[in-house]
């Protein structure tokens, strides 16, 4: 594990997230477990993977029963970014059984979405591992969770892109679409007008095609990201480069085609899907 998976969840953003998580479900009280279980009793459970997949959020999930109630005590079983099996149980969680069963719903979602996260990022990972090729992720993430699911895609061995618009400059086609309506200049102008304007922050333009790249390539950016060319196309642009940038393949790149474009030489490959469309690990709470 690295420095990088330390306590998210004690995080403040991320304790208000958990906190609203829990007051969206449970409102003014969870009626069936209040009408139906008495207030002295207690129960412990665990929550058990019901397939092989890469652990993220256990901490996370511990804290929602925590801040559901003090007096719930959960252990991660496994740490984040290990691995699992199917039938292993990965959390266990004892206490006050209304509060277990109150914050059952919230701890497992997010566990899930996770866990479904970095399973998915370790695949794509191993897949491209003789390459040393990096597995980016995006700014395609649910509103509200990307720190959850960016932290989830490291677990899986994965690298954050930018977290924001904040942290990096990213010149996009549709940006580069009012910079040409203006005639400001060529791609590689861009390149120097956004270096001006924030000397600080790493710089990367996204071209269609290699003539695009041409053009930007004496602006001197930090990154070039070769949007949805074939691995063949990547190739080319990655011998244009010549090691002067690094380079980033993006769009249509999926696990049964991310072996090619690694192949192909790139410094590394972005995938929406790690966050836009991911699917939520099988996980299941137990009790004892």
């Amino acid at each position: 594990m690295t420095e990088d998976l330390l306590p998210l969840e004690q995080e403040p953003e991320v304790r208000g997230l958990i906190e609203r998580a829990l007051a969206e479900d449970v409102g003014p009280g969870d009626a069936t477990t209040l009408a139906l279980v008495d207030a002295g009793s207690r129960a412990a459970a665990r929550i058990v993977a019901r397939h092989e997949l890469v652990v993220a959020g256990g901490r996370v999930a511990a804290a929602v029963f925590g801040l559901a109630d003090s007096r719930l005590r959960a252990e991660c079983l496994v740490a984040d970014g290990e691995s699992a099996k199917a039938g292993d149980a990965v959390l266990r969680v004892e206490g006050p059984a209304r509060a277990l069963l109150t914050a059952e719903r919230t701890a497992l979602n997010l566990f899930q979405r996770m866990t479904g996260i970095a399973t998915a990022t370790e695949c794509l990972v191993r897949i491209v591992s003789d390459y040393g090729t990096l597995i980016l992720d995006t700014r395609k993430t649910v509103p509200g969770l990307r720190r959850l699911d960016k932290y989830a895609v490291k677990c899986g061995g994965g690298t954050n892109h930018r977290i924001g618009l904040h942290d990096a400059i990213l010149i996009k086609d549709n940006h580069l679409a009012f910079w040409r309506q203006k005639n400001r200049g060529t791609l590689a102008d861009a390149v120097r007008v956004a270096r001006k304007a924030y000397p600080e922050l790493k710089i990367e333009i996204e071209v269609d095609t290699l003539d695009q790249l041409r053009e930007a390539l004496p602006g001197k950016p930090d990154w070039v990201l070769l949007d949805n060319m074939s691995p063949a196309t990547v190739a080319e642009a990655v011998a244009i480069c010549g090691g002067a940038c690094k380079t980033e393949a993006s769009g249509g790149i999926t696990k049964e085609n991310v072996r090619e474009y690694a192949r192909a030489g790139v410094t590394a490959i972005s995938i929406g899907a790690l966050t836009h469309s991911v699917q939520a690990a099988d996980l299941s709470l137990e009790f004892e």
